[in-house]
């Protein structure tokens, strides 16, 4: 990432009320891919004045300035993560609805390579996998 997600705010010329601070802040500090509800629940724990309508207002604020990237893994839940994070993939357990992130350098390369082959010049790609954890 190159800026902070307020700094990113602030150059696009958004007005940066401190309640869209401490969602910005939550957003930043997240390691994992949290829906309105979580960032709800982690941003009123710093400030209880915040309110589920103006988590969900900010975060369409956030994706329509491209601060933040929608996730839909088929859960019904909108998840979202900074636009400029570096680039990987999503493995999603369908028991537990966890998001795994990878990045895997042979499938980057089988992905260029099917490009090229279709006669293509890759630009970018979103990677879901499905998956349930094999028994042992």
């Amino acid at each position: 990432m190159s800026d902070t997600i307020i700094r990113r705010c602030e150059a696009k010329g958004l007005r940066m009320t401190g309640q869209r601070r401490v969602i910005a802040r939550v957003l930043q500090e997240s390691a994992d891919h949290p829906d309105v509800e979580e960032l709800y629940a982690r941003a009123s724990a710093i400030d209880n004045g915040i309110s589920i309508a103006t988590v969900y207002r900010t975060v369409k604020l956030f994706e329509e300035a491209g601060i933040l990237e929608r996730l839909e893994f088929g859960d019904g839940r909108a998840r979202y993560e900074d636009a400029e994070r570096d680039h990987h993939d999503h493995l999603i357990d369908m028991n537990t609805g966890e998001v795994i992130e990878f990045v895997d350098p042979d499938i980057e390369a089988l992905q260029e390579k099917i490009a090229a082959k279709l006669g293509y010049e890759l630009r970018g790609h979103k990677l879901e996998l499905y998956g349930v954890p094999i028994r042992k």
